[in-house]
């Protein structure tokens, strides 16, 4: 038995050998080889060859890209032949719009929307950009004057006033957990610096890479609006560094059942009255008051009133207690200074080295209408009602 080749000792035990390079090839054949190669491995990998769509990997697209090109030149077809096991160059070639000529990578990545870092490196890219993305990014822009914004303009001033007084909170968006079917009427967002509400939205539909999405009339606070897919707004949501979803009051409880770093387990809304001589307060000292929140004794508190600047520096008497679970500290004292910011006093006491200290927390109000205030913080209507200075009472906005 002759003595076999060591290609031919491949081939009884199976393995079949890429023919090997003809000697003396160009620059650009080494390149197109090269390229194909890249192509074979993903078919390895992947059990097909590189298809288009803008919802697949930007190599993927590259990869599809490249391949038309080469299904097109007679000289890549003669060239790769022999490397052609998957037969992939018989396939019909499904050109872009662009067509480039020449297979230059940082021209391809061009035409599927990235920046590549080097030309000579595909393999590191940054601001991978899909023309899905793109379309996403012109349709928030591509806004027009929200003819009837008069009827929604006080819903965004309710917005505002409840993210002042923290009833209301932004919160980061997190790919992972948020789906489309968060991105619904009456929600809100912030998107490119600006409220945006999502007023309605149509039927849903599915679209050629068998997704759901829908169209929003989504209105913005500069009195615009887009008619934009819900899948676009929540694109332009993740690519916008500052986007942040805005919580529905009853995401974020004043009372709930959840802990917050700011939440007391228990504790106590009290109302004092100053005993202080000064002439401003002995005046009308059965309308002025002080609202606090404490998670401690009440009595605790003030035992020290006398020498506090923020007690007047007199002793205080406690005239009503509101006892408490799970209060935000914060929220809670926002909306009150919210509420009564109109009728806070506006003193000023020096302190026991003389610097001068403005207390925050003394309001002329009368104490029925602070009790009024406490059950409305409770059953969450407090964001519908103003407090009156003339009346002396709550009203309805």
């Amino acid at each position: 038995m002759a003595e076999l080749t060591d290609d031919e000792l491949l081939a009884e035990l199976g393995v079949t050998v890429a023919p090997k390079k003809a000697g003396g090839l160009t620059p650009r054949e080494d390149r197109i080889i090269a390229g194909f190669e890249e192509i074979l491995r993903f078919h390895d990998e992947n059990g097909r060859a590189p298809l288009y769509g803008e919802e697949r990997d930007i190599f993927e697209r590259l990869y599809a890209i490249r391949l038309d090109r080469l299904r097109v030149l007679p000289e890549s077809r003669n060239l790769l032949a022999p490397y052609d096991k998957f037969r992939m160059l018989d396939a019909t070639a499904t050109l872009t719009e662009a067509n480039p000529d020449e297979l230059d990578d940082a021209a391809l990545l061009a035409e599927l929307g990235v920046d590549a870092t080097s030309a000579d490196d595909i393999s590191v890219l940054r601001h991978v950009v899909t023309r899905e993305e793109k379309r996403a990014a012109e349709e928030i822009a591509n806004r027009t004057p929200c003819e009837d914004f008069e009827n929604f303009k006080p819903l965004f001033e309710k917005v505002r006033i409840e993210l002042d007084t923290s009833v209301r909170q932004t919160r980061n968006l997190d790919k992972a957990e948020m789906q489309l079917a968060d991105i619904r009427p009456g929600e809100w967002f912030v998107v490119g610096g600006q409220i945006a509400y999502i007023a309605s939205a149509g039927d849903e539909f599915v679209t050629e890479y068998e997704r759901k999405d829908r169209r929003l009339r989504v209105v913005y606070d500069n009195a615009t609006e887009s008619n934009v897919l819900a899948r676009s707004l929540q694109k332009a949501l993740y690519r916008d560094g500052a986007g942040r979803r805005i919580t529905n009051p009853s995401a974020g409880p004043l009372f709930g059942d959840e802990a917050e770093d700011d939440d007391l387990q228990s504790g106590m809304i009290y109302v004092l009255r100053s005993k202080s001589e000064l002439p401003e307060i002995a005046k009308h000292r059965q309308l002025i008051h002080k609202i606090g929140v404490t998670g401690g004794s009440v009595e605790a508190r003030i035992t020290q009133a006398a020498q506090d600047p923020t007690y007047l520096l007199a002793d205080v008497e406690i005239v009503a207690t509101y006892k408490l679970f799970n209060i935000n500290r914060t929220r809670l004292e926002n909306i009150f200074h919210r509420l009564f910011g109109a009728v806070r006093i506006d003193l000023s006491i020096a302190d026991r080295f003389g610097q001068p200290v403005k207390p925050r927390e003394w309001f002329l109000v009368p104490l029925h209408v602070i009790d009024q205030a406490v059950e409305k913080i409770k059953d969450g209507s407090i964001t519908e009602f103003v407090y009156d200075p003339k009346t002396a009472s709550l009203q309805e906005k």
